[in-house]
């Protein structure tokens, strides 16, 4: 497969940008060699700058749900252009996409965009530390909800310890802030309660995981969740920056039966474009600027581009009426051919499914929490991510992350992925056995 073309962007990238990439996950670095530089995409099918074709099942990391440059949504961004793409003021299409956002969602009563999920979740813990009066938040260990200072913490060194910077550049006093329990564990979250029992704000979690790779939650666990939170006062945050609209009309909240007092949204809402957006019960949510005193503001924020985007998707999908039924039967086409290619090869792995989001892990599992997610062999990984790309599928290069399919992609592609798979795990128990 030629990459001079990719190569030489990758040449000139590091030399202008850190790591020659903007988002770190790009630049290949924890499964080795050089990223493609993508050109193009229509449908499943991605194109490099060297003219090589991938079937993509990264979708923009979780956006694309009708698959790549949906007409409609091209059409609608099209339009919107010509009449301006940014004011700085008020427009119609805000208050129709809060109208399709607000109506999938039954408990939350109001929203507001942003230009980001890192933005949203930001936006929200402040909003949750305003609405109550206390400063404390707890998040999970492998959940990742953005990049703003308060959530780049890992677990100290004991359940009651609190967080310690996962980034250089986070102020240790504002990581003391966050305290780290243990995905699917309630036990580590009642013991941070009970000790701060008046201090913590709110728990934000990802309902299910993407970004240790996929991990759901049990129906005791978000039960739970809830149970403690109200107990003890604190506000529940769902983060559905990668699950919303995705899982169900009503994401992982419709999906699981959650009752959130503030949910976090993202990819799916803008149709591909920059967006975010928080939302949940009006009076949790009368607490921000210009209503209320917690402040939050965005230039960009409701940009009439990303607006009709989003409001065009969500067209789309209410046109396709099979639209949860065709991503459950391609998700689990491809979950079952996975693990049965992995067998065939006796390579063991742990393959972690919700729907049209999936990982592989390299493991014999299971992988509940970040502990376990931690075992999948990286190197196996490297060897099966190569051996994808070769033969032309597109997989996330990170052993750590989900992958997304689309209503795009039809039973044929989930075939060419599993045979692929297969492929590559030969590659994998190849390279184990000498």
């Amino acid at each position: 497969m030629k990459t001079t073309a990719s190569e030489a962007l990758f040449a000139r990238a590091t030399e202008l940008i850190p790591g020659g990439v903007n988002s770190p996950v790009r630049a290949f670095g924890s499964v080795g060699g050089n990223p493609r530089f993508i050109t193009q995409a229509s449908g499943v099918t991605l194109t490099d700058a060297d003219g090589n074709a991938y079937l993509d099942a990264v979708g923009s990391w979780g956006p694309m749900i009708l698959g790549h440059a949906h007409p409609k949504v091209v059409a609608a961004v099209q339009a919107a252009a010509q009449h301006g793409t940014s004011f700085g003021a008020p427009t119609g299409r805000e208050v129709e996409l809060a109208e399709q956002v607000l109506a999938h969602y039954p408990g939350c009563e109001r929203v507001r965009f942003v230009n980001s999920g890192t933005e949203a979740t930001m936006s929200a813990l402040r909003v949750a530390r305003g609405a109550t009066g206390r400063d404390f938040i707890i998040k999970f260990a492998g959940n990742y909800h953005g990049h703003a200072d308060a959530l780049l913490v890992a677990a100290g060194s004991g359940a009651l310890t609190t967080g310690v910077p996962s980034s250089a550049g986070v102020p240790a006093d504002t990581a003391k802030t966050t305290l780290v329990a243990r995905y699917n564990d309630l036990d580590s979250v009642r013991e941070l309660f009970e000790a701060r029992p008046d201090e913590i704000a709110a728990v934000i979690f990802e309902p299910v995981v993407g970004n240790m790779g996929v991990v759901t939650p049990t129906q005791e666990f978000l039960s739970g969740l809830r149970g403690l939170t109200r107990h003890y006062g604190a506000l529940l945050i769902a983060d559905e920056v990668m699950t919303g609209f995705r899982l169900a009309p009503g994401g992982a909240v419709e999906h699981y039966g959650i009752d959130a007092d503030l949910v976090c949204w993202g990819k799916i809402i803008g149709g591909g474009l920059p967006v975010g957006a928080y939302g949940g019960k009006a009076d949790v949510m009368n607490n921000v600027s210009p209503v209320g005193k917690v402040y939050q503001a965005g230039t960009l924020s409701g940009n009439p581009l990303a607006m009709a985007a989003g409001i065009a998707t969500f067209e789309a999908m209410a046109e396709a009426p099979d639209l949860y039924e065709v991503l459950e039967a391609r998700g689990a086409q491809l979950g079952a051919g996975l693990r049965a290619g992995a067998e065939r090869h006796g390579v063991p792995v742990t393959v972690n499914r919700v729907g049209s989001m999936i990982t592989v892990f390299f493991t014999e599992g299971p992988v509940t929490d970040f502990e376990s997610a931690s075992t999948t062999d990286t190197e196996q990984f490297k060897r099966w991510f190569h051996g994808l790309l070769e033969r032309g599928v597109y997989w996330p290069a990170s052993a750590y992350e989900a992958a997304f399919l689309s209503y795009a992609h039809t039973e044929a592609d989930i075939e060419r992925m599993i045979r692929a798979g297969t492929e590559a795990f030969q590659g994998v128990a190849s390279a184990v056995a000498v």
